[in-house]
């Protein structure tokens, strides 16, 4: 697998989805004949100048050395933006605008440390660029007011610098991506069990600035509560974080930088609990008649405090439409259990007596065995999807188990309302993707007919979404970050007095506002 991902889709530049002619015929009849919405040729692409000076890039070659400077077209158009569905659009319509005028790899935290020094007296923005996976417009390069933007690739910076088995700590570089953390770790005998949809690509640092909540989380649990420790550069100097295992030292300034998306700093070690690698993996589906049962399912489960590895919950539209090979009707729980061989008996069996107490019925391991092998490609029908005229995109959030009926309904409705094109409305499918004992997260998938607009016809789909969460009282955002699409309802959730909170960290840390700037302050 290829760990540079097309300059124009998800993923493997190798990889192209296809659809089985069942499901090419019943995307025909949901959504009539599409035209067919290629991207452009990469070699048509122009990329606007560079607007460093000599002076400033020869700064940049002395801290990291030449070879790690670019400014060559490929560098940068690698670098443009992250791979949202609006992203991927800009970049596939020849909109290369956002492209940084050059792209810098430092080799550790003090080149890192020293770049950030060198970028505020010069006033470049920086864009720390792990995996580029980002889906909230986290990477596009706003260079407004600056002398140019530079990308900080961190890709170099992947290893692993320690493992203490005694405590079960590994520090890690945050250029490491999923496949290479794991890789690492598994040598050793250790996982983190961090498995988000982006995990191919995405990068430890990225899990970190972000937040990230990953597939496996109900077991292991969501990334930034395996984050122990933190090293971060930025303008005012080296901030290092986590000195124990649990203190009452004041507020905990780990919470600073998790999510913060290098808007304080730029995060350059990252230490996590690690677990031995699971003997057993266990996964199985079940079937519920309807999704007010199978949430009602879910909640028993979690509240119970029994914790599967996965647990997740389809309902009636995304089941018959993501598995149309098991032609069900009614909502489809996928379940998984990892780790010792005890472990998962006991796990599996009180899973069991609870999902069979409240009306499911056990569909055996084939499906959930499906699911296992096919959990990272999803991102790639998307693509197919855009070259065949239709929009795909999905929005997230999370509530309390009382909110979830009128969650569910207000979020569905108005993507449902905005995306009709000419008569045509679109397929929204939802699923409950993670489960605390107080509530869930909502996952949201959306299709529709591309009109002119394909970008606006989004946006207009996501505010709309992102004003019903905001109405119902939910979060803008359970794992995909703020970015710069989630500004304006963070504000929102979060308030004025949060809002200035935020701006006093930021004017203190990065008092010229160099680092990725326009993204999570609102």
């Amino acid at each position: 697998m290829s760990t540079e991902m097309h300059w124009s889709r998800w993923g493997d530049p190798e990889i192209l989805a296809t659809f089985p002619e069942a499901v090419a015929e019943s995307l025909t009849a949901a959504f009539g004949v599409t035209r067919p919405c290629p991207a452009v040729e990469r070699e048509s692409l122009a990329l606007p100048g560079c607007r460093l000076d000599t002076g400033a890039l020869d700064v940049l070659r002395e801290i990291v050395g030449a070879e790690h400077v670019a400014t060559d077209d490929t560098a940068r158009v690698r670098h443009t933006r992250g791979k949202s569905t609006p992203d991927i659009l800009k970049i596939r319509a020849g909109d290369v605008s956002d492209a940084p005028d050059a792209v810098v790899r430092p080799a550790g935290h003090d080149e890192v440390q020293r770049i950030i020094e060198a970028a505020a007296r010069a006033d470049i923005a920086l864009v720390p660029f792990g995996g580029g996976t980002s889906v909230v417009g986290g990477l596009a390069a706003s260079g407004d007011g600056h002398a140019g933007v530079v990308a900080v690739d961190l890709g170099r910076m992947d290893q692993l610098i320690r493992l203490d088995t005694e405590s079960r700590i590994a520090v890690l570089g945050p250029g490491l991506l999923g496949p290479q953390a794991e890789a690492l770790l598994a040598a050793e005998g250790y996982t983190i069990g961090h498995f988000p949809q982006s995990f191919e690509y995405a990068s430890i640092g990225g899990f970190a600035a972000t937040r990230s909540s990953g597939q496996a989380s109900s077991g292991y649990g969501r990334f930034d509560s395996l984050v122990v420790a933190l090293k971060v550069a930025t303008p005012r100097g080296t901030l290092e974080t986590g000195t124990s295992p649990a203190n009452a030292a004041g507020p905990d300034l780990r919470q600073l930088i998790l999510g913060s998306e290098g808007a304080f700093g730029i995060i350059t070690e990252v230490s996590v609990r690690v677990r031995p690698v699971p003997a057993v993996k266990t996964y199985e589906a079940w079937r519920f008649d309807t999704w007010t049962q199978g949430t009602a399912a879910l909640r028993a489960i979690t509240q119970a405090g029994i914790r599967p590895t996965i647990l997740r919950l389809s309902d009636e539209t995304e089941t018959a439409t993501n598995n149309p090979h098991l032609r069900l009707d009614g909502c489809l729980v996928l379940t998984g259990y990892e780790g010792t061989h005890e472990d998962v008996t006991h796990t599996r069996a009180r899973t069991t007596a609870l999902l069979t107490a409240h009306g499911g019925e056990p569909l055996g391991t084939e499906p959930g065995d499906h699911w296992a092998e096919n959990r990272f490609k999803a991102p790639y029908t998307r693509d197919t999807l855009l070259d065949m005229g239709i929009l795909c995109d999905t929005v997230e959030t999370s509530t309390y188990w009382s909110n979830i009926p009128a969650l569910y309904q207000a979020v569905r409705t108005a993507l449902t309302t905005t995306l009709e094109t000419d008569g045509t409305p679109p397929i929204v499918m939802c699923h409950i993707s993670h489960t605390y004992e107080t509530g869930a997260s909502l996952y949201f998938t959306a299709l529709a007919r591309q009109n002119h607009d394909p970008v606006t016809q989004w946006y207009d789909a996501k505010a709309a979404a992102s004003d019903a969460m905001m109405t119902t009282g939910a979060t803008i955002t359970h794992h995909h970050a703020v970015g710069r699409d989630h500004r304006n309802w963070l504000a929102t959730e979060i308030g004025p007095t949060g809002t200035g909170i935020l701006r006093a960290v930021k004017h203190h840390l990065d008092p010229t506002n160099i680092l990725n700037p326009g993204a999570l302050i609102p």
